[in-house]
């Protein structure tokens, strides 16, 4: 893999799931990942949609950053193994310690076994410290996605375990961090420069939580294009909390959320420099904003290699 500038068909969507949770899927080329075990009455039209947009009728991955419900829930997932049929399938690299959650371990493994006895090759992959660690470290590699977290597990908070990735297999990037919090993870993510200098799109942690995580300092180190958060209209918290939604607003960082309907962003032209995003009104196909950016990976790309070299550094950065 080198560091060339290619042309990748590239799309991103937030589902509006109109109860509390998150749902978003990736699609880079022929490749379409569902992040988190989650579908709704109101979602899966409009994941049905997108599968049908893309070429699909099954997923390729699906990547659950967290046991907790509201990123992986029983049904919901019975659903999507049955339905979908991922040929890869990343979960939580920690033990779960709700009901549900053992009860949704126990279903990936009964869906892997089911699959090999039908001769169909499936990889269920847990994501721990060991798996992360012996991954090669990322050097020339544009368009390998990145693992980030758990490097280690915290006994105190399962939301410190769950899984960070960087999405950067199309044009554009997109950063999941699930439900992380603690500023050790904040500071080491600001010290990878390649999640600090080409990330496009952040996903909020913990849906726009105000944590220890995602403070001034980490929004004006990682500087995204914009921000996502998934929060349905009325959650109870006010998801994105004010104090983010005030720090974005300083730093000139645009929010879209899963409030008021989904959001899209799709790449443009070439699919090699530009890309759209808009959001959607509930319910509908209608469009209530939305913005042209350009890939940070374009910027980064179009640069000669000495410049490439001196901007990103060898450490901390894991690849799959």
């Amino acid at each position: 893999m080198t560091d060339a500038l290619l042309p990748v068909v590239t799309r991103f969507r937030a589902y509006q799931l109109g109860t509390a949770g998150s749902s978003f899927s990736y699609v880079a080329g022929d490749h379409f990942t569902l992040i988190e075990a989650r579908i709704t009455e109101k979602s899966l039209p409009q994941l049905q949609a997108e599968l049908k947009v893309c070429g699909k009728k099954t997923i390729d991955t699906l990547h659950i950053t967290s046991w907790d419900q509201d990123h992986c829930a029983q049904s919901d997932l019975d659903w999507i193994l049955t339905r979908l049929q991922p040929s890869r399938v990343e979960y939580p690299g920690y033990s779960p310690h709700t009901d549900t959650g053992k009860n949704c371990l126990a279903m990936l493994k009964r869906y892997l076994n089911d699959q090999k006895a039908l001769r169909r090759q499936v990889t269920l992959q847990r994501v721990d410290p060991d798996y992360i660690n012996g991954l090669d470290v990322a050097k020339s590699a544009a368009y390998k996605n990145i693992y980030y977290h758990p490097k280690v597990l915290y006994d105190d908070n399962s939301n410190n375990n769950s899984t960070v990735k960087l999405f950067r297999s199309g044009m554009f990037n997109v950063a999941s961090l699930g439900d992380v919090e603690h500023p050790n993870i904040g500071s080491m993510l600001r010290r990878c420069r390649v999640f600090s200098s080409e990330t496009d799109v952040l996903i909020l942690a913990h849906h726009g939580a105000d944590n220890g995580l995602t403070t001034k300092r980490f929004l004006e180190m990682v500087k995204p294009s914009f921000a996502i958060c998934s929060s349905d209209y009325d959650n109870q918290y006010d998801h994105p909390a004010p104090d983010i939604r005030s720090v974005l607003h300083d730093l000139k960082i645009p929010i879209y959320t899963t409030k008021t309907g989904d959001v899209i962003i799709e790449s443009l032209a070439s699919h090699r420099a530009d890309y759209k995003v808009w959001n959607l009104k509930t319910d509908s196909t209608a469009i209530s904003s939305h913005q042209t950016f350009r890939s940070r990976k374009f910027g980064l790309l179009t640069k000669n290699a000495d410049t490439i070299r001196n901007i990103r550094h060898p450490g901390f950065k894991k690849f799959s």
